[in-house]
């Protein structure tokens, strides 16, 4: 009798061994998503993260063609969690008024977002740490107190970035932190709860993280321990670092060339505290991949890392932002390890942020069909699939941002201008809203753009033979090609769901008019409308 019952022991240990182990190798894939804010990668951006670079990207795959669908926070966020262009979820700059975070956001956008169908269909713990949307947490966007549909865990930075004397909404309550480097460095912060959620979350669901750290945004803080690093870095002196833009749009032309010394002093020492900031992330990518191997969950896990748009310094004269059309603004670094991606390998098809969603979702298996969303899953890519058929063009978009005043540092130039510098230069403007279709298909490496302003402004650029964008060509360039380039940014202005996938078929009869992209006139219609 006690053999029999010993033997009936054994068998109910080795069902449950079984029954376990099959539940861990069936559950789905875990997803991490790093996303830091304005860090670029055209101009080193990527430097300072040796470590990332050597967990990450030399163990999976580094995008080499990644293109933010606007290149400001808000829109560029939205697009990565609704895997929309910025025509179709609405959010248009970093304000209320531009619907960033905003109840009409919170209501039609909000429960659509990948996250909230990974928690709602898909089994998916999920959790949050960092920056959200620049509005979040404002009185007017529902306080703290809002927690967005599809989130288990929430540690949200109230509005913009910070690294000190910051609140969080930790699951709809206020938590206010101070100055303390241990306690308070926002960036080692996100680190620790990060940590903390892999060491607590339920072990029998797959989980999906997200950390948004607030390097490099302004005001570039950096640890006590990093506040020596890189001080003889300045920004790179490339071909158009500190020229004149004389063929291009007005804002870009008004720009004091050469730079006064006061303004070059000022882009170094911010380019310089920018790599400062990125030595925490370094370390938070490293902690967070470590904990993965400790509680075993590495080799089931997918990690994406990107920035929400790029940065320029004294490109074109421009001494600090994002906001423009040019390559160093709206490309961003992409890399992603996980399983059955090779390691140390890189991808040069065209890519964007509003791919982030349909992949995550197309990891988790979902059907992305059923979401209507503007991106493409890139599992094909990361999984190395052979002859894929790709996307050639992509579509970028951006609604310009203005003072109905005068600036003071800027009278001359009239109401209209904002993010002005002391030496008359500003960064933006109501008129500097414009559309850009991106193209790269075989030889083919072209970008059209289409500003919405008195003079229908139209900038090309072939970077195959100018990467640096310094020539204009919109007026030499074939009446064919350019024809088609206008087709092409007509159709992706006006797309939505799958019929963003492809700009569709050109048509010889088509003239080209850059006024159709943009109504004028008294009734005109803007690129993006005003919330109300």
């Amino acid at each position: 009798m006690a053999a029999l019952s010993t033997a009936y022991t054994a068998l109910t240990l080795l069902f449950l061994y079984v029954a376990a182990f099959t539940l861990v190798s069936s559950k789905k894939p875990n997803v991490v998503l790093i996303l830091t804010d304005d860090q670029d990668v055209l101009l080193g951006g990527m430097t300072p993260l040796k470590k990332t670079r050597k967990l990450v990207g030399d163990l999976g795959i580094t995008f080499t063609n990644v293109y933010v669908a606007s290149p400001l926070c808000c829109p560029s966020r939205s697009s990565i969690l609704t895997g929309k262009y910025p025509h179709n979820h609405r959010v248009f700059n970093n304000t209320l008024e531009g619907n960033c975070s905003s109840i009409a956001w919170q209501k039609t956008q909000e429960p659509n977002t990948f996250p909230a169908i990974l928690r709602n269909h898909c089994g998916y713990r999920t959790f949050f740490a960092g920056k959200y949307l620049n509005e979040y947490g404002s009185k007017s966007a529902g306080g703290v107190e809002h927690v967005p549909p599809g989130w288990d865990y929430w540690h949200a930075l109230v509005q913009n970035s910070k690294y000190y004397n910051y609140s969080l909404s930790v699951n709809g309550k206020p938590q206010h932190h101070g100055q303390n480097y241990s306690q308070d460095y926002l960036t080692d912060l996100l680190s620790n709860i990060s940590l903390a959620f892999l060491d607590y979350r339920p072990k029998y669901a797959p989980f999906f993280m997200m950390i948004s750290t607030p390097a490099p945004h302004s005001p570039w803080t950096p640890a006590p321990q990093y506040e020596k690093s890189f001080l003889n870095v300045k920004a790179p002196r490339n071909i158009n670092f500190n020229i004149h833009g004389k063929d291009k749009h007005w804002l870009i032309r008004q720009a004091k060339t050469p730079m006064a010394n006061s303004s070059i002093n000022f882009l170094d020492n911010a380019f310089r505290k920018r790599w400062q900031t990125l030595l925490s992330v370094d370390d938070l990518v490293e902690k967070v991949v470590k904990k993965l191997d400790a509680v075993k969950e590495l080799d089931n896990t997918y990690i994406f890392f990107t920035s929400d748009n790029g940065y320029h310094t004294g490109q074109f004269s421009l001494p600090i932002d994002k906001r423009q059309l040019y390559e160093f603004d709206i490309k961003v670094p992409l890399l992603v390890r996980g399983p059955g991606i090779k390691s140390n390998t890189s991808n040069k098809m065209l890519v964007a942020n509003i791919d982030l969603a349909p992949t995550i979702l197309d990891i988790a298996g979902y059907d992305v069909n059923k979401t209507r969303m503007d991106g493409i899953s890139l599992m094909p890519l990361l999984n190395n699939v052979a002859n894929v058929t790709w996307r050639t063009d992509l579509l970028v978009e951006y609604q310009g941002e203005g003072n109905n005043k005068s600036d003071p540092t800027c009278p001359l130039l009239g109401p209209g201008v904002t993010n002005c510098f002391p030496d008359c230069v500003c960064e933006d403007a109501y008129n500097n809203t414009y559309a850009c279709v991106r193209t790269i298909a075989g030889s083919t490496d072209l970008q059209y753009c289409e500003f919405d302003d008195s003079e229908v402004f139209v900038e090309v650029y072939n970077l195959t033979s100018d990467p640096h964008q310094i020539k204009n060509i919109a007026k030499s360039i074939d009446q064919e090609i350019l024809e088609k380039m206008n087709h092409r940014l007509m159709m992706l202005q006006s797309c939505s769901g799958s019929t963003c996938h492809t700009p569709g078929v050109y048509d010889p009869r088509y003239r080209f008019d850059p006024r159709l992209m943009f109504h004028h006139g008294p009734t005109a219609t803007k690129l993006f409308h005003k919330i109300v």
